[in-house]
């Protein structure tokens, strides 16, 4: 047994503080910052929207950042053991969680291989999306970016933008639907194969690569961020953009519809309820001020999130300006920001090219971060559930190989002609806010009441000799819970099937496998725990007690060590006092 145990490989920590910092920072501050947020800010009344952002920053953010990192810490156990050990009841959370990972692994790249693809053609003498000369263009075709160019508003209505015709033509070689899968797209194959070889050598040595790697990807695009930001603050039309973005319409906010956006922008801003953050945290050394490191990192997450509208807004004010019409009509987000508009306005600038390089290797730095950390929280999570088998030397890179290899097949079908359309099948439903609405309420459940909020204040002070505000404590007991409970429903009542490009109806067996895809991680919280309850012996009540009890080789933080022995102390007087009287 000795020789056996021998061969298993220590966990590891941090090499040091800064390493888990830039890792956390990489992983929250995402592409969500830059091509979700400003559009969500001002499609939902401007600076209005800003109350409800705050609202559940308070009541869900913070609080739920602070807990996952502290569990983390705390138990120094992966996304799924960390349950087992603090409230084996709960440990479908951390299945879910990772089953959530694992859908995002297996589309979220595919952007970092289109924006690979958008950088590659970025070196070209003239750049594709600003000619309607190319092969793949129409008759249809208008260059928005062309000198002298006058257009009527019938005349863009019934044209396409060159911009547009690029990337729906030739970058998707888009089909007609779901159906229509057609062939495989062998240049976007060839980039996907390239992002998944760097994110396999970001992680394939644990902690010890990724803490060096991050110094790089977690810095490089906040200089890129500021150059475009500088850039974008010069250009004509840039204050027209800012007052555009921030503008505050208060009567958006008896709109219920702006309070679930803001909810579900937190959640995927936070990276909260997968398990990331328990991960990263639980490579760090038990005296950690995770505390003071979760305030500083979420304030971090949220002004690079306003920051970022700045250099957004500031842009899309001049593309509105140079082919005179309203910003409303050249505002997008998501894969239409990063890969139709912002590309497009690139295009009208002077040195286009080194506008458009600095853009997508910005893309690609905020993707690759997030991309590779949720690969080291599902490796760390599986390595943990099984430390004899896979924590032996050279079996982590062998596992690592195997979950790249077994994602990448998995995507096959999102190179394809008919990729778009499920690419937003994962995107709408197997990481939908409501999956994630759903693990906060029963995460807070557990933790607030299960483990005890008390017990988590106790476990924070013992780490990092500074107790929590109180407000932590309401929130994981009751604020946090009724939130997203409330969110949770809401999103279910507002519920509109996925359509793409406002026009494609999906079939029903797409909106089913859709479904299917959504409840499989959400109805693995109750399951496990009526399946714990079913396997484990005894009485019901004493099933519930045995799942509803911590490990008890856990730390013991100094606030109960002292009233154990205090109670010890006080059994033993007792005894001896009932000694001396017989």
């Amino acid at each position: 047994m000795d020789r056996i145990e021998g061969q298993i490989e220590e966990r590891g920590h941090w090499g040091s503080k800064a390493e888990f910092l830039l890792a956390v920072a990489g992983n929250v501050i995402g592409l969500g910052n830059v091509w979700r947020f400003p559009y969500l800010c001002y499609k939902y009344g401007g600076g209005a929207f800003l109350i409800p952002y705050l609202v559940f920053v308070v009541t869900c953010g913070v609080p739920l950042f602070l807990l996952e990192t502290a569990m983390g810490q705390y138990t120094q156990e992966g996304g799924i053991t960390c349950w087992h050990r603090l409230c084996p009841l709960a440990e479908g959370i951390g299945y879910a969680g990772q089953l959530i990972l694992l859908y995002s692994c297996m589309y979220y790249i595919v952007i970092l291989a289109w924006a690979l693809f958008y950088l590659i053609f970025s070196f070209s003498s003239q750049l594709p999306w600003a000619s309607c000369d190319n092969t793949w263009n129409t008759d249809d075709c208008v260059n928005l970016a062309a000198k002298n160019l006058t257009l009527n508003r019938t005349t863009l209505i019934n044209s396409t933008p060159a911009a547009t015709e690029f990337w729906e033509r030739r970058v998707l070689s888009l089909s007609g639907g779901i159906e229509e899968i057609g062939k495989i797209n062998w240049e976007i194959l060839l980039c996907l194969i390239a992002m998944w070889v760097i994110c396999y050598f970001c992680i394939w040595k644990g902690v010890k690569s990724t803490g060096k790697v991050v110094y790089f990807t977690a810095t490089f695009p906040y200089v890129m961020l500021l150059v475009l930001l500088i850039r974008g603050m010069t250009l004509p039309g840039a204050l027209q953009g800012i007052v555009f973005y921030l503008y505050p319409e208060p009567a958006r906010l008896f709109d219920p519809q702006v309070w679930l956006e803001a909810g579900a922008q937190i959640l995927f801003s936070y990276s909260v309820s997968v398990g990331t953050l328990t991960v990263l945290a639980s490579y760090n050394k038990y005296n950690n001020n995770c505390y003071r490191d979760s305030l500083w990192l979420c304030v971090l997450n949220s002004c690079t999130s306003l920051v970022a509208g700045f250099a957004v807004f500031s842009v899309l004010g001049f593309m509105a300006q140079e082919q005179g019409i309203p910003i409303a009509e050249v505002a997008e987000s998501g894969p239409g920001l990063a890969f139709i508009a912002y590309p497009q306005a690139v295009a009208m600038m002077p040195l286009p090219q080194l506008w458009a390089v600095c853009f997508f290797i910005m893309i690609i730095l905020l993707g690759l971060d997030t991309q590779f950390v949720s690969m080291e929280a599902v490796t760390t999570s599986v390595m943990d559930l099984c430390p004899m088998i896979l924590r032996r030397e050279g079996r982590r890179e062998i596992f690592i190989l195997l979950f790249c290899l077994i994602c990448f097949l998995g995507q096959f079908i999102m190179v394809t002609e008919g990729g778009m359309y499920v690419f937003q099948l994962f995107d709408y439903y197997a990481c939908s806010g409501a999956c994630l609405l759903f693990l906060c309420v029963f995460e807070s459940l557990a933790m607030g009441w299960v483990f005890g909020a008390e017990r988590m204040f106790d476990v924070i002070e013992d780490m990092t000799n500074s107790r929590p505000n109180y407000i932590f404590m309401l929130c994981w007991k009751y604020l946090t819970p009724l939130v997203s409970v409330v969110s949770f429903v809401c999103s279910l009542v507002k519920y509109k099937p996925l359509t793409f490009n406002r026009w494609y109806v999906y079939p029903d067996w797409a909106y089913a496998l859709g479904w299917l895809m959504a409840l499989s991680s959400i109805l693995l919280v109750p399951a496990w725990a009526l399946g714990q309850l079913i396997v484990v012996k005894g009485s019901l009540k004493q099933r519930w007690l045995h799942l509803c009890s911590p490990d008890k080789n856990l730390p013991v933080p100094c606030k109960q060590r002292t009233q154990i022995q205090e109670n010890t102390l006080i059994t033993e007087m007792e005894v001896f006092v009932k000694c001396c009287k017989n």
